[in-house]
């Protein structure tokens, strides 16, 4: 018989109590015993919903205060020394220090290296290795949550990042290949399996993402090796897990290792399945990931079980684990708590626990028969069928508007005279990603408008005070480009969404972007299109307010389709193409209205690169084509910017260069304008503002700190293009921060400018 089994699922809560808990936690409103009890109490909830589900394979270690790769780097002591000496115990006061930094008297330390995990908006904490790096078990919260959830009677498979993925997602200090490092890492995960195998664990989930990715031989044969080797250690029944792709290539090094169970996505993959049927050994269980782990729309359940049901006539219905494509961490949590969906659309999606379900009737039919579901796969075919939404106009738009028409006709080199005649910025020109802090305050208030408890008058008159104070700050502070702070937006995708057509939004769809970040990101259902100007109000009104230019801020259309859950009865390029066009004529209002300054941000750019790297090309085309053309017929002399975080650039930087944005922002003090390094080697043409401070940590950067960076920046690129910038927006960091911290990057900016200027002066 199969089984219903998950990889994780959403840590976050009901009604966010992890989020809650943690800044609490971090404001020393409740203690670390408090923190560990509301932790507990989410486990065993999630625990039970699983065994109500109806599933009974169920993972433990899957649940996290902050990220599942900074729980392997506490566990194996994989902690930088700048945070603590190199043995015992890693506490939960280092454990966030690695994720947040801290700065307390005269401890000052940034927190660690911070990127995406794969081509998801989820983010982890960078492994930070050595040559020299030593290995030990610093951690028990693997066996601690086995052992907490078999004291409630419930038997978990606990899940680890497997150990070529943990060092392939490393960053090397001091150069050298980090899979020589596993000679030493091995013996400590043979000795962690040891110890749940003693706990009375029977299986073991290690996760390998990187098995879906471009991996060359060495990591191939790393990949037996290492497999053989904790074969031979343990008892344990090993699991191995790929997901976010097809194995491709890395499919025969996968079925031949030592190993009994085997997950691969159905869902992003399903090219596969054919050659794992033939190819996988007899002894081997397949999970089958036929469930959608990324996405919010229902399961199609009679292609499903047609699929399962393929490979059960060929490897038996014993052998197969119906689960998820990964992990549930990627969609929310609830979809019983939306009671104010349209109930239409509420009947096409699906989150975490409706996922639950959709895997244990999966499992049923493919145990017990199609007529043992019958009603239900008569209801999902139904609901299929309904879910259309087109609109013809916006089709007639996409064919006279083709992204092979989009840019801008003059090249970079006329359009930077013109915008520096207009603007004649300073050298090292300051300004900010574009939010401001969104204070409680303000989060109340947009409640209060949004619930009808204040006038939209009220509303109004708020928001221009904020924007007035916003605005005098920045002037008082001396920065060159200012922006009007956001007050109004909740996030930058969902914002710009509840203003196009086409979207859905959720009340409690929450899904978590790291730590205590979590966001709700838009379901895009139908056609999207622009009905009336979304942004032009408040950004016009902060330019009335002073003789700096002032940026408009706009979300690029890749990162609002990355960061939607996004309709799939169509491209992915064309709902982008939708976006652009809906971009566009909001550019081309903002430029109509004064505003001279246009900033697209592209975030999620990068995020969205398929994993094969021959799968690169079609992408890239169509998103750089997509984000050219929402700025498609702006004036010469409008200058255009862009932004991008926690991002690999050189691999990409041809297509950088191609969206051809007068001046782009990236994030890079966390790497210490090693980021940089891309655009330096190619001679980037176009002006660059790399982010000088950390806005994901709460510490204040001294402004040496931010001129050292400057200083190692001005060593990359010419002086002529860099911008000085924090790394992102600063919504989510306090006002008293907030204003310390920009003070000293424009004091930075300007004591460079002066040290340049005498330095030509005596020259």
């Amino acid at each position: 018989m199969a089984i219903a089994n998950i990889l994780g699922f959403p840590r976050i809560g009901q009604h966010r109590e992890l989020k809650t808990a943690l800044e609490s936690f971090w404001q020393n409103k409740i203690s670390e015993s408090d923190l560990e009890k509301t932790a507990a109490t989410l486990r065993k909830a999630h625990w039970k919903m699983q065994i109500a589900a109806g599933i009974t394979g169920i993972p433990s270690n899957d649940f996290s205060l902050y990220d599942g790769m900074l729980d392997m780097s506490a566990l194996l002591g994989v902690v930088p020394e700048r945070y603590r000496a190199q043995w015992g115990i890693v506490d939960l006061a280092t454990y966030f220090a690695m994720a947040r930094g801290i700065q307390k008297g005269p401890i000052d330390i940034p927190a660690a290296e911070m990127t995406k995990w794969f081509d998801t908006n989820y983010h982890y904490i960078v492994p930070e290795l050595n040559p020299n790096q030593n290995f030990r078990i610093a951690s028990y919260k693997p066996v601690r949550e086995f052992t907490e959830a078999k004291s409630l009677g419930i038997t978990t498979r606990p899940v680890l990042v497997g150990p070529i993925t943990y060092l392939l997602l490393g960053k090397m200090r001091g150069g050298g290949n980090k899979l020589d490092l596993l000679p030493r890492l091995i013996p400590i995960y043979s000795e962690i399996l040891k110890q749940l195998e003693v706990a009375g664990a029977e299986w073991v989930q290690l996760d390998e993402p990187m098995l879906v990715g471009d991996i060359n031989d060495s990591a191939r044969a790393a990949y037996t090796k290492t497999y053989e080797t904790l074969r031979q250690s343990t008892k344990l029944k090993i699991f191995v897990t790929s997901y976010f792709g097809a194995l491709g290539e890395n499919l025969d090094t996968v079925i031949n290792l030592p190993i009994d169970a085997l997950h691969i996505d159905i869902v992003r993959g399903p090219e596969q399945l054919d050659e794992v049927l033939q190819k996988l050994p007899s002894s081997m269980i397949l999970s089958m990931g036929v469930v959608d782990g990324r996405n919010v729309w229902h399961n199609k359940l009679t292609a499903s079980l047609d699929i399962l049901d393929e490979a059960a006539e060929k490897i038996g219905s014993e052998r197969i684990w119906v689960s998820p494509s990964c992990s549930l961490l990627h969609v929310p949590y609830d979809l019983d708590l939306e009671t104010t969906l349209d109930p239409a659309l509420k009947n096409w999606l699906a989150f975490g626990k409706q996922k639950l379900g959709e895997i244990a009737i999966l499992t049923k039919g493919l145990n017990h028969g199609h007529s043992a579901i019958a009603d239900l796969l008569v209801s999902s075919d139904e609901t299929e069928l309904s879910r259309r939404i087109h609109n013809p106009e916006v089709r007639e738009r996409l064919e006279k508007h083709p992204l092979t028409a989009a840019g801008r006709k003059a090249p970079f080199a006329e359009r930077r005279v013109k915008q520096k005649n207009l603007f004649n910025l300073p050298q090292y020109p300051t300004t900010t990603i574009g939010s401001f802090p969104q204070t409680a305050e303000v989060r109340k208030m947009r409640a209060d408008f949004k619930q009808g408890r204040i006038s939209e008058g009220a509303y109004d008159s708020f928001l221009e005070k904020e924007i007035k104070a916003a605005i005098k700050f920045q002037e008082d502070i001396d920065l060159d480009v200012l922006v009007h702070g956001e007050f109004e937006r909740n996030d930058m995708v969902e914002y710009f969404g509840e203003r196009l057509e086409g979207f859905a939004f959720t009340k409690h769809g929450w899904v978590q972007s790291y730590g205590s970040r979590v966001v709700k990101p838009p379901i895009i259902f139908g056609d999207v299109y622009r009905t009336k100007p979304m942004t032009t109000k408040w950004s016009v009104f902060a330019q009335k307010l002073t003789k700096k230019p002032v940026k408009g801020m706009l979300t690029g259309p890749v990162t609002i389709l990355q960061w939607s859950f996004v309709r799939d009865d169509q491209p992915r390029s064309t709902t982008a193409h939708q976006i652009a066009l809906a971009l566009q004529d909001e550019v081309l209002d903002l430029e109509w209205e004064g505003i001279k300054i246009i900033q697209i941000d592209e975030p999620a750019f990068r995020e969205g690169l398929p994993l094969r790297r021959c799968d690169w090309q079609e992408y890239l085309t169509w998103a750089t084509r997509v984000f050219r053309l929402a700025y498609t017929g702006v004036r010469d002399d409008t200058q255009i910017h862009t932004h991008m975080c926690y991002s690999e650039f050189n691999d990409i930087i041809d297509s950088i260069r191609d969206l051809d944005a007068d001046v782009i922002s990236i994030e890079t003090s966390r790497s210490q304008m090693e980021l940089l390094d891309a655009f330096s080697n190619y001679r980037y043409p176009n002006e660059i503002g790399p982010g000088v401070y950390d806005i994901h940590s709460p510490r204040v950067p001294k402004q040496t700190e931010m001129i050292d960076l400057l200083e190692k920046a001005r060593l990359r690129l010419s002086e002529d293009q860099l911008w000085v910038n924090p790394d992102c927006g600063l919504k989510t960091r306090g006002w008293t921060e907030t204003k310390a911290a920009l003070a000293n990057m424009v004091s930075a900016a300007k004591h460079v400018r002066s040290e340049r200027g005498k330095s030509a002066t005596k020259g």
